[in-house]
């Protein structure tokens, strides 16, 4: 059982520290609410999922093979990430004015995961402390731990975000929030850069 318990404490740890995807997660939140950041939410801990199972599978042992194939999802993701900065720095703050209102969508979640170099990091780094000598059952295991944590974790980030709606009435206001989720993205693609 302690060994379920230190899994679900790394897995925590991993998912509920601010990142891109929480960064959105908090975001769509804010603007669409919590129900329709539900999908974000889903897509992002089944992407995260089957990405932590195919490393603990063998993925691993390709990129051992490739190194620059680590370097280049690093750049990909990198690259999303400024993307997605972009977008919400030249968002024009209206909420639905005009538009559907809809939350970032099941795919967007789990693509932003396989582009997410702290996703790929932390699937790497649980793999090689909990399932190193890659047993079967022990990487289905902290996958299973992991996915209930992680869905947990980005639902806690959409549901705060939640409680910023009333203040996110005003156009202002909402371009503010945007901005300073575009630093933070922006922050984010930087650090993974030199981490």
């Amino acid at each position: 059982m302690s060994m379920l318990i230190s899994m679900a404490a790394f897995a925590l740890a991993s998912s509920i520290s601010p990142g891109p995807v929480n960064i959105v997660a908090l975001s769509s939140g804010a603007q669409f609410g919590f129900r329709a950041s539900l999908p974000h939410v889903s897509g992002a801990t089944v992407g995260f999922t089957v990405l932590l199972l195919m490393i603990g599978l063998g993925l691993h042992e390709l990129s051992s093979h490739w190194p620059f194939l680590t370097r280049v999802i690093q750049w990909a993701g990198v690259a999303f990430l400024l993307f997605l900065a972009y977008k919400l720095a030249v968002d024009n703050g209206t909420l639905g004015a005009g538009k559907q209102v809809k939350g970032p969508s099941f795919l967007y979640g789990a693509a932003m995961q396989w582009l997410n170099p702290k996703a790929w990091l932390a699937s790497l780094a649980g793999m090689g402390a909990y399932a190193a000598n890659g047993a079967d059952l022990l990487v289905w295991q902290f996958a299973g731990v992991y996915f209930v944590v992680c869905y947990g974790s980005i639902a806690c980030w959409a549901y705060a975000g939640t409680y910023l709606r009333s203040y996110l009435q005003v156009p202002a206001r909402v371009r503010v929030f945007n901005r300073a989720m575009a630093l933070l993205l922006a922050g984010s693609a930087v650090y993974l850069l030199v981490a």
